[in-house]
Order: structure tokens, then sequence, then C-alpha cells
């Protein structure tokens, strides 16, 4: 019998998991049809879109705000389709902004609904815990901890692992490629992914590997960028500061072969450190954003880390330099013990793997996958 899944992810990285989860499903029983708003690689994967990730992702709150009668035409347009189309079930793949409000309405008129990529009310609105398990019938979840964050609510919570393990094993086992290194020990800079970050954190992270290069002069840099969206930005960045360190080069797209190949890395707290740690580079966390969201910020959020690799260790195992202390010279300090065999490598190393084994075994989208399917009956 054939199956009907509205699926929703507004963002790039959305799109790609979402993906992975239809093929999973697609390769078990390919009469499930999946529809919705996703991008090309949902396409790929053979699902209908009615909106692209180009038109839904944007970032900011006066973007959302100056968009505002766009979402809302969208909105009601996707509660139309399910209400005409009934879905078996509707798959939400994080971009909680909208997902949350869609899946109070889709709960309402008593269509199933699963999320995937839990949006993180951990961190940020705590106080949305219940009633994100009163909307929601399954989470799927990619964190260890987060089946503990829903304990005392009625809601199914499945840890299905990260999906990054996949992508990190293959990264692993691949031949080696060649990268402009010009020296050693190798560096990993990664200044993160939206042009905020890479203009605030970019000049800290460079300033730190001059100081490093004054110590160890035949040291060798990479920024890494994971696309040329992001290279441009860090291009037009770096024309407006200072001279860098000496042996400095960007690539494009290779974020974990340069992670493979550095002795350690400088990375913007986010998804990177996970990639991070699952490619064994020992880091350091590092965050800046203006002064007014710091400042909120710290008022707002409600864990004890702000690097994802510190919160899956339940410690703080990579040093995180936050706001102020973000400066070149503290940078260059907690970095350059990761350089030799020192004790601090040597914990680092470790700590790595066990955060490796705790995101779980490669197969989180054939186990999301799975649920799907059982919560179908297909």
């Amino acid at each position: 019998m054939s199956r009907s899944v509205l699926v929703i992810a507004g963002e790039v990285s959305g799109d790609q998991r979402a993906a992975e989860v239809i093929r999973a499903v697609r390769a078990r029983n390919p009469a499930v049809h999946f529809w919705g708003i996703g991008g090309p690689e949902m396409r790929a994967a053979g699902a209908t879109t009615r909106h692209d990730i180009r038109e839904m992702a944007v970032m900011g709150l006066v973007e959302v705000l100056r968009r505002y009668a766009f979402f809302r035409r969208v909105f009601n347009e996707m509660i139309a389709a399910a209400e005409a189309g009934r879905p078996d079930a509707v798959l939400l793949v994080d971009y909680p902004g909208f997902n949350l409000r869609f899946a109070a309405q889709m709960k309402r008129r008593g269509i199933k609904v699963l999320y995937y990529i839990c949006p993180q009310v951990w961190a940020w609105h705590r106080s949305r815990i219940p009633k994100m398990a009163q909307i929601v019938d399954r989470l799927l979840a990619i964190f260890p901890f987060e089946p503990k964050v829903f304990e005392g609510t009625k809601l199914k919570v499945d840890f299905v692992g990260h999906p990054l393990v996949d992508a990190a094993q293959a990264a692993r086992a691949a031949p080696p490629q060649p990268l402009p290194w010009q020296g050693g020990p190798k560096i990993a800079l990664l200044p993160g992914s939206r042009r905020q970050e890479i203009e605030r954190i970019l000049p800290s992270l460079l300033q730190a590997a001059v100081l490093v290069q004054e110590q160890i002069p035949d040291a060798s840099f990479i920024l890494a960028a994971p696309s040329e969206t992001v290279a441009k930005i860090v291009r037009a960045t770096l024309a407006k500061l200072d001279a860098g360190p000496a042996r400095c080069a960007l690539v494009v797209d290779k974020t974990r072969e340069v992670l493979r190949q550095a002795r350690a890395a400088l990375v913007a707290s986010g998804t990177a450190t996970l990639e991070t740690a699952l490619m064994g580079c020992p880091m350091l966390v590092v965050y800046r954003t203006s002064l007014p969201t710091y400042l909120i910020g710290r008022q707002l959020i409600s864990v004890s880390h702000i690097g994802m690799v510190n919160l899956i260790a339940g410690r703080t195992l990579c040093p995180e330099f936050i706001q102020h202390d973000a400066t070149p010279e503290k940078l260059a300090a907690g970095l350059l013990p990761l350089l030799g065999d020192t004790p601090e490598r040597a914990a680092q190393l470790a700590g790595l793997a066990e955060v490796a084994v705790r995101l779980g075994a490669p197969g989180a989208a054939t186990r999301a996958a799975d649920l799907l399917l059982a919560e179908l009956g297909a």
C-alpha cells in the first residue's frame, strides 16, 4: 500500500538530512511518496517540492520580519495542501521557527508528526519542551542527551545517531588528497559559515596564527571553507584585514580532509566542532558575536558549554574562548600545547574518541527511516 509523507526542510543542511532519510525509506519501500518543501537533494532522492530552500533559508530577525508576508503565505498554503492531501505523516527537519508552528497545526488536524533533528529547546527555550511534547508524536534525536531532556513527558524520543558519523567514516576511509600545506605543524582554521561570524571570528584566528608562526616559523595554516559561497565571504573579509601568517591557504569543500591532516584546529562554535571531533583533530572552540547579542544570549542560554563537542562530552574537553576571551594571545597560548606530544593533546585525543562513540554508529538515516516506516505501518 502506498503512503504519503509531507516533508519540510527549510535550509541546506535540512535538505541533505531529509534526502538521506528519503533514500533509506525508498530503498525499503519505493511506494512511499514524499512531497513538501526542500531543495535539490530532496528532489534527487525522489521527492517533489512546492517551495525551494533558496526561498526559505533566511537568517536574523530583521530578514524574517521583512519577508513575513511570504512566510505566512507559504505556511497557510502548506496547511491547505496537508488538509487536501491528508498525508499519512509529516516529517519536519530542523527549521524550528517554521516547523514548530506547523507541527501544532498538523496536530490539530489529526495528522501524525515526526520531527528529525530536534530544535535546541534544551539550550535556548526549555519552556518549549512541554509544548513540543504535546504537538510532536515522535522525535528522532541526533544527540545522545536529548532523550533525557524529554523525560517526564509523553513524547516518544529515539536516539538514532548523528548523520555526520557516516560522512566522517567515509572521509577517513578515502585515499588522502593533496592539500596546499606549506610546512608543519599543520593547523586548520574554521571561522564559521555565516557572514557575521566570519567577520567577527576570522581576524582573531589569523592574528593568533601569526603569533603561533612567530614561535614555530614552519607552521602551516589552511582556512577551510565548506562551499564557494562561504569562500567568497572569507576572501572579502581577508581583503579588509592586515596580513595574516606567511604560510596560509584557502581550501574550499575539503573541510574533513583538512581536519584529517591537521595537527590541531581553531574552530568556530557550531556543528563544525563535531566534524572536527569525528576527524580526531584536537581543537579550541571560538565564538564571538555583537555585544548586545552576547549579553542577551548569556541570559537565555541554559547549557554549561557553547561548543557542541563539549556538550556531548559533558565537560570542557576542548577549551572554549568566548567573546572577550577570544583574543589572539589567548588562542595562540591555548593552541601551542596541542601541537606537541603533550598531556593536553593526549587528553583531547582520548576525549574526542569518546565523543565519537557517544554520537552513535553509522546509519542514522537508516534508523530514522525504519522508525518512519514503523509509524506509517509500511
